[in-house]
Parts: structure tokens; C-alpha cells; sequence
């Protein structure tokens, strides 16, 4: 009989959930402290916190499809970096991993 090996993908999902985490908080945070004054500044957090929750789909579909996962996960760290005004760069950090690490792994 053959062994099959199947791989769990609970690092990724762990990684994504937090970097999408301190997204929302990091973009949430931009948006309320420019209030109103700085519309290019609410629009950048609108922009941040949709690229987390992008990340938060992908974590939830990285169990099912790791290989859409992981492209979900680099363009939500494009999306939160682009949008954050280098605010959130732990949060690209752990999106990046979390993608590199659902396409790369067997």
C-alpha cells in the first residue's frame, strides 16, 4: 500500500489571518486619523482594508486551493503595502510569507 502525505495548510491560513488582522487595525487606523482632511488618505485605508480582506478569503480558501490562495495573498500584500503608506509593513510581511509559502509548498 501507498502512503499518501496529505499537507495541512494551517501555517498559511495562521499567517494570513494575522497580516489581515493588523491590515483592517493599520488601515482602520490611517482612515481615522486623517478623518475627512486627507481624502487621499481615507481612500488609501478603504484600499488597505479591502486588500485584508481579500487576505481573509484566501485563508479560508487556502485549504481547498492553495495555488488561488497563495496569488490571493501577494495581491492583498500589493494591495495593503500600496494602500498603507508604509504603516503596514508587518502586514505585507506575514501576507507575503503566507503566499510565497502556499505556492512554493508541497
Amino acid at each position: 500500500m501507498k502512503r499518501t502525505r496529505v499537507t495541512t495548510r494551517n501555517f498559511e491560513m495562521v499567517l494570513g489571518l494575522i497580516g489581515s488582522f493588523i491590515g483592517i487595525f493599520s488601515g482602520s487606523f490611517l482612515i481615522f486619523l486623517f478623518n475627512a482632511s486627507h481624502a487621499h488618505a481615507t481612500f488609501l485605508g478603504i484600499i488597505a482594508i479591502l486588500g485584508s480582506l481579500l487576505a481573509i478569503l484566501s485563508s479560508i480558501y487556502v485549504n481547498k486551493d492553495h495555488e488561488l490562495a497563495g496569488i490571493g495573498f501577494v495581491v492583498a500584500t500589493m494591495f495593503v503595502i500600496v494602500g498603507s503608506n508604509h504603516i503596514n509593513i508587518l502586514s505585507g510581511v506575514f501576507l507575503l510569507a503566507a503566499g510565497i509559502s502556499a505556492l512554493f509548498r508541497k
